[in-house]
């Protein structure tokens, strides 16, 4: 939902671009799209590229030069294009403190393919044989731009003058089918490989929710024995305070009635226990919840609790059932 929002992942756009040859017009213009033979309006996004490691989480191994974008950033700043969990937006790119060269990054690229945070310095090879500073200014939000670092167009060139045309593309479509068609035939010398952006987006969310569904089945695992956990901690408990339950029997409660009685004691810190934990975790969440088109999947917190409760409540009823079962008047004599 929302995936054709400017706020969300795909930024709004249709189709991420990418080609072999550099396009050198700009096809946004009309004398551009007649140099390249595109009929039609197209809106789009050209970036510059300079190749490097993959940083996206669909590689596991370590990367130290990731692939660099460089964008015109007044035309994401136009199109309020992405959202940034950190940092002011895409303005900072035109800023040159201290002579480092500011970059945005995916939040997940920066933190767990680059190890950086905004405000962090690498460096980056340059096209004379140096390096030169990149300092983080900005982290987008789970967006398809996930891998690349993003600097701005000029100073892009600054650092390589000779890496001419534009090989990336964030293209805006209101008829998909045709602008891909359009686009496919006009730069099929170019090699113009054109991606949806949801796919490209669902693409490296797959990975990210393999991972979760990992943690969610250990999770489970350990709701299972915690649950059983519980059964035996309540089984002992009762076994300790048969004489007293003994005694109640023996002064008119029904064995159903003690049932019951045990299972409110614990069923009641059991549900605190839950009320405690919910409470934690949304207090833990709550930041991230901030963010356009965030929420709670309500319906999977429904089911987790619930079953968490029933779960509970059926051990700590069997572990009553186990340590009930019998004659008490023996453990009355005892006591």
């Amino acid at each position: 939902d929302g995936a054709q929002e400017r706020w969300s992942g795909t930024g709004g756009f249709a189709f991420f671009g990418q080609s072999d040859v550099p396009v050198l017009y700009d096809l946004n213009t009309e004398k551009g799209r007649e140099e390249m033979a595109v009929n039609g309006d197209v809106s789009l996004v050209q970036m510059r590229v300079r190749e490097g490691d993959d940083a996206s989480c669909l590689n596991l191994n370590q990367t130290r030069e990731p692939r660099l974008l460089g964008v015109d950033p007044q035309q994401l700043i136009d199109k309020e294009a992405f959202t940034f969990a950190k940092g002011d937006g895409w303005e900072l790119l035109n800023g040159t403190e201290d002579g480092a060269v500011p970059a945005v990054v995916d939040m997940n690229t920066g933190m767990w393919a680059l190890h950086v945070k905004v405000g962090d310095e690498m460096e980056y090879p340059n096209e004379a044989g140096g390096k030169f500073p990149i300092r983080i200014v900005g982290f987008l939000a789970n967006s398809m731009l996930q891998g690349d670092l993003i600097i701005s167009e000029q100073n892009f060139v600054k650092q390589f003058p000779s890496a001419s045309g534009y090989r990336a593309f964030l293209i805006d479509a209101e008829d998909p089918q045709a602008t891909e068609e359009e686009l496919s035939f006009a730069l099929e010398d170019y090699g113009l490989e054109l991606t949806p952006a949801t796919r490209r987006l669902a693409e490296f969310s797959q990975v990210q929710n393999t991972y979760l569904d990992i943690f969610q089945a250990l999770g489970g695992l350990a709701l299972l024995l915690g649950s059983v956990g519980l059964g035996v901690v309540v089984l002992r408990n009762v076994l300790e305070r048969r004489g007293e339950l003994a005694l109640l029997q023996a002064v008119g409660f029904r064995k159903g009635s003690l049932h019951w009685l045990v299972l409110a004691e614990h069923g009641g810190l059991l549900a605190l226990g839950l009320i405690g934990g919910v409470v934690s975790a949304l207090l833990a969440v709550a930041p991230s919840l901030t963010g356009p088109g965030q929420g709670l999947p309500m319906d999977l917190l429904k089911w987790i609790i619930g079953g968490i409760l029933v779960s509970g409540l059926f051990w700590t009823w069997l572990a009553s059932v186990a340590a009930l079962r019998g004659r008490l008047l023996t453990a009355l004599r005892s006591e």
